[in-house]
């Protein structure tokens, strides 16, 4: 099911960028692989593959230090 803003225990972990990130690309996947025959798994449900599509996204930009505290990564110019 589509969010209007991220789950408690994503809100508890994750900066509110990478909070909106998530919520974003996750009802963007939800919407494109609604239909069975668009996914590549149809043994995951939408809501995985959303998940999955949205915690990819998020970690293109942020990860995790030691202390499991996520930080945007650095980017190159």
């Amino acid at each position: 099911m589509p969010f209007r803003k991220a789950p408690k225990n994503l809100r508890d972990k994750l900066p509110k960028h990478a909070q909106e990130i998530y919520v974003k690309v996750f009802n963007n996947a939800y919407k494109q692989y609604e239909n069975p025959k668009k996914r590549r798994s149809v043994k995951q449900s939408l809501d995985e593959i959303a998940n999955k599509t949205a915690w990819a996204a998020v970690k293109k930009q942020y990860c995790k230090d030691e202390s499991g505290k996520w930080y945007r990564k650095k980017t190159e110019k």
